[in-house]
């Protein structure tokens, strides 16, 4: 007892479909008709309030419990229907809820408090009944001879079974079988299945996408508390229709309403409005079944539109264009040139975003890939085979010969107007055979391109099978029984506790230099698991001598990981897991960081073959295609997203170097075209003329954990201390240049999400005065996850995931850098906008308070003090500090001037140099 719609029997599908899918528009949307009641309305029965009437339909409203009645009234036939609509259907089911709705169409039947044995009363009198389950509703219904008494006890028992029905532990029990046999039978059938797991594809979130009959594991595993309160919810008269048609009395009828649902008091309960929907499908999707069969098929969906919207009349009529048998594209495409049996449409009439699915069955001999290109070519060949005058005046006829027989039929249009009511209003069912009439060839062709499109299609195909083989099905787990089978091992050795102030740091480190010059420092301590980390930086080059060579130390430094002479990529990676070993070697235009971490025991053998990877590197040709495809691969995806394209034209206009210059910005385009243009050899060629370390500001190495350090130091000696380069180092000076403020939009389509960037330059170093006013200034504008800006565009105006910004500033020249980023909807860009702009302006005019000063001096000591305790930030710290000449009291000396600060000095220092409008603001996104 479910959805006939569920029972696809390709024959007939679209003949039963096309007499119950008839749309239109919510509620609010439809103007009240011409011919509003002006009969003997006056003398209803109390509690019962008139609404309206519709070509000769009533409807009515009760008083105490709001519960709608439409009365349809016709004596050409003998005999009545009454058919009662709850608006709950499997899109109403919640995780471990499935099926509930169809459970209870199977319970209702089993008896209530005044109809203990439903199913013998109702043969007594002759009742022909059953009850259907859909994704947005649930119906029951009964048809008998026409008899007054029997109208009496139908409306009687509807009103019972409404609130009293015997929702058992023992009834389902009963029921359960038949239920299970009746997924079972669905199960059996390929075209079912098929047409099941293309919905399931194509519907991401929706449950539009989950069968009505519910998971076998819901259903077999369902809590009778749990479905008795979906039952209770749902299960109301403010929710429900009751239609009574046919031949009856109407007076009699609605003397009877009163008084059995009259009684029924409204329950306090709200029913939440559902707002779950896909995105717009952004891609071709396909699904292959294999299973037992004797017969092929396959089957294409289209998300399309609600059964409200104006258009679903335009694509019930592309159905019949397309599906119908004998005149459709489809039957002359496929079945006529003997590629399938038959075809068949289906235009799913819904509450909320439907689709159009059509389909063909194949014998075994015939082609499914041959099938299903002619399907799609023929389904989304519109632009280049318009709908013709004749089609659709073939299919508004037909349309117009269904709507009349199923209006014409009291019983077929009470149950049909249940779907009606589920999508909306029930006049919808008149307002789309207006809108059937009313179209235009033009309203066709235009549905047509516009959802009949690849990327917007979901396809199905059923390859039948003797012997399919599967994995198992999914199994949980007793975990308490498997955790006895644990047997826990050594506790893993534990860490100091080591004190990460500056001076404790500088304390333990202890520095040298190897033969060739290359400085290092070693902090040895004890660590969890006996963890080791190094950092290593190598300088080369200079101005004139690196010019023109961009780019090819990035792709050698790249290479350096992927094999060495003595072992192949493959191998070398295998060692390193094998040591418990991560390795990270990254190229710069003037440099080269080496970043590992690996244990104390396996120190000596990672160091050879970090040695080796940066001494006797493979420069395999086949791993250098490899990582330039990878490379172009990772740009040229770049170049569509907003914040690569937004952070690439801010750089690209605070450049002031120019091209060849080993300081100059390449643009993502400029990167791919170096990438492609740049050889093997010439990475060759850097390395050899440029690696080593002859220097004492030519190489920097720092080891930070669980180490002895006197085998360290002969180790790098060994690795290290004869390696010379064949090139001097002279570092790259970056002086501070003036932005020029300026403000760009760039569109990247069909994205949804855009960034900002903003960037300047200021004429402040390290050295500076300023220095330590600006770093905590940013640190509370936009610094921290308690900053200014994140606070006003997260948590206040509710724009952005996340925002913020950044300074950074130059430890040898007299320049540093500030930016401001954010990530947002396009459609929120001038909120974003104004947040940041007026966070900035009001730091800049009103300063900080007091107290917010002093809790961001607290939480910035608190922010270094925790990443010093990072053995791998630690070393890459000791490292630069090598390089710059310093050690940590430069860290103890910025806390110390960061908190002898006041409001007065972050204010006046962040007046003399930053500022909104001084930035180069970047906007990047789909603006349409």
């Amino acid at each position: 007892m479910k959805s006939p719609r569920l029972q696809l029997s390709t024959l007939s599908l679209s003949i039963a479909l096309a007499l119950t899918a008839m749309t239109g528009m919510p509620v609010a949307a439809i103007a009240a008709p011409a011919d509003t009641a002006g009969s003997a309305k006056a003398a209803l029965p109390a509690g019962l309030q008139f609404v309206r009437t519709v070509e000769g339909i009533d409807e009515y409203q009760l008083s105490s419990n709001g519960m709608r009645v439409l009365l349809v009234p016709d004596a050409s036939k003998p005999t009545t229907t009454v058919n009662i609509t709850y608006r709950v259907g499997s899109r109403h089911e919640s995780y471990g809820e499935t099926g509930m709705a169809h459970l209870l169409e199977h319970l209702m039947f089993k008896g209530s408090k005044a109809h203990p044995r439903l199913w013998e009363e109702m043969s007594q009198r002759g009742v022909q009944f059953n009850g259907t389950t859909w994704l947005d509703r649930t119906n029951y219904y009964e048809t008998f001879a026409a008899k007054p008494e029997t109208l009496a006890w139908a409306l009687s028992m509807e009103a019972d079974r409404m609130v009293n029905s015997r929702i058992s532990g023992d009834d389902l029990k009963t029921e359960f079988s038949v239920v299970r046999n009746e997924m079972e039978k669905n199960e059996n059938s390929g075209m079912s299945v098929l047409i099941q797991r293309v919905m399931a594809s194509a519907h991401q979130w929706h449950n539009y996408g989950k069968s009505t009959i519910g998971a076998r594991t819901d259903v077999e595993n369902v809590s009778i508390p749990h479905l008795q309160a979906f039952w209770r919810k749902y299960y109301q008269p403010d929710n429900a229709t009751l239609i009574v048609a046919g031949a009856f009395d109407p007076k009699q009828a609605l003397q009877i309403i009163v008084s059995q649902f009259g009684k029924i008091p409204k329950p306090k309960r709200v029913i939440e409005t559902t707002y779950t929907l896909d995105p717009a499908q952004d891609g071709e999707r396909e699904v292959t079944v294999r299973r037992v069969g004797d017969s092929q098929a396959v089957v294409a969906l289209y998300h399309t539109v609600p059964a409200a919207h104006p258009d679903y009349a335009a694509t019930e009529a592309l159905a019949l264009i397309l599906g119908d048998t004998p005149n459709g594209r489809l039957h002359k495409a496929l079945v006529e040139s003997k590629k399938a049996t038959d075809v068949f449409p289906w235009a799913a009439n819904l509450e909320e975003p439907g689709f159009l699915l059509l389909g063909a069955n194949l014998r075994t001999e015939q082609n499914v890939q041959e099938a299903k290109k002619i399907l799609l070519d023929t389904i989304e060949g519109f632009s280049k085979s318009p709908v013709t005058e004749a089609e659709l005046a073939r299919a508004k006829a037909k349309l117009d010969s269904d709507i009349a027989q199923v209006f014409n039929d009291p019983e077929k249009f009470s149950v049909s107007l249940s779907e009606n009511i589920a999508t909306g209003d029930w006049r919808l069912f008149f307002l789309f055979r207006d809108r059937v009439k009313a179209l235009k060839l033009e309203d066709v062709q235009r549905v047509a391109t516009t959802w009949l499109k690849s990327s917007n299609s979901t396809v199905g195909s059923f390859i039948p099978t003797d012997k399919p083989e599967r994995a198992p099905a999914p199994a949980k787990v007793a975990v308490d029984e498997q955790i006895k089978q644990f047997k826990p091992g050594t506790a893993m050795a534990q860490a100091e506790n080591f004190d990460a102030s500056s001076e404790n740091i500088d304390k333990r480190t202890q520095t040298g230099a190897l033969s060739n010059g290359l400085k290092y420092a070693l902090l040895p301590k004890t660590t969890r698991g006996n963890t080791v980390v190094l950092s290593m930086l190598l300088n080369f080059g200079d101005e004139k001598n690196l010019k023109n060579k961009s780019g090819i130390n990035e792709l050698v430094g790249a290479m350096l990981g992927r094999g060495t002479e003595k072992l192949n990529h493959q191998q070398f990676t295998e060692e390193l897991d094998k040591l418990k070993a991560k390795l990270n070697i990254n190229g710069g235009p003037s440099s080269v960081s080496i970043n590992l971490e690996t244990v104390r025991d396996n120190l000596p053998r990672v160091l050879e073959l970090v040695k080796d990877a940066l001494r006797q590197p493979a420069f395999s040709e086949a791993e250098y295609t490899q990582l330039v495809n990878s490379q172009l691969a990772q740009l040229e995806e770049s170049r569509k997203e907003p914040q690569a394209i937004a952070v690439d034209a801010a750089k690209k206009a605070l450049n002031t170097w120019p091209e060849g210059d080993p300081r100059y910005h390449r643009s993502i385009d400029e990167q791919i075209a170096q990438l492609k243009a740049i050889k093997l050899s010439d990475l060759k060629t850097f390395w050899q003329g440029y690696y080593g370390a002859n220097q004492a500001n030519q190489g920097q190495l720092s080891v930070v954990g669980e180490f002895d350090a006197a085998s360290v130091k002969t180790l790098l000696e060994s690795a290290f201390g004869n390696w010379k380069a064949p090139q001097n180092f002279s570092r790259l000076a970056k002086p501070y240049s003036v932005t020029k403020p300026e403000e760009k939009q760039l569109i990247t389509p069909d994205k949804a999400n855009a960034f900002f960037y903003a960037n300047m330059q200021v004429p402040v170093g390290v050295k500076h005065p300023d220095y330590p006013a600006l770093v905590l200034g940013n640190y509370l504008l936009g610094g921290s996850a308690n900053s200014r800006i994140l606070n006003r565009i997260r948590q206040k105006d509710g724009v952005s995931y996340g925002g913020g910004s950044g300074f950074n500033a130059s430890p040898i020249d007299e320049t540093g850098s500030f930016a401001v980023y954010a990530i947002y909807a396009p459609q929120n860009r001038a909120k974003l906008e104004t947040g940041i702009s007026e966070e900035i302006a009001r730091v800049l005019k009103e300063g900080f308070l007091p107290a917010e000063l002093e809790d961001g001096k607290k939480s910035f000591i608190q922010q270094a003090q925790l990443d010093r305790s990072q053995d791998n930030y630690l070393a890459m710290t000791l490292a630069s500090n090598l390089y710059y000449g310093r050690n940590m009291q430069f860290q103890a000396d910025l806390e110390k001037k960061i908190q002898a600060l006041t409001a007065a000095q972050v204010k006046d220092a962040m007046n003399r140099h930053l500022g909104y409008e001084k930035l180069v603001r970047v906007f990047a996104g789909d603006f349409k």
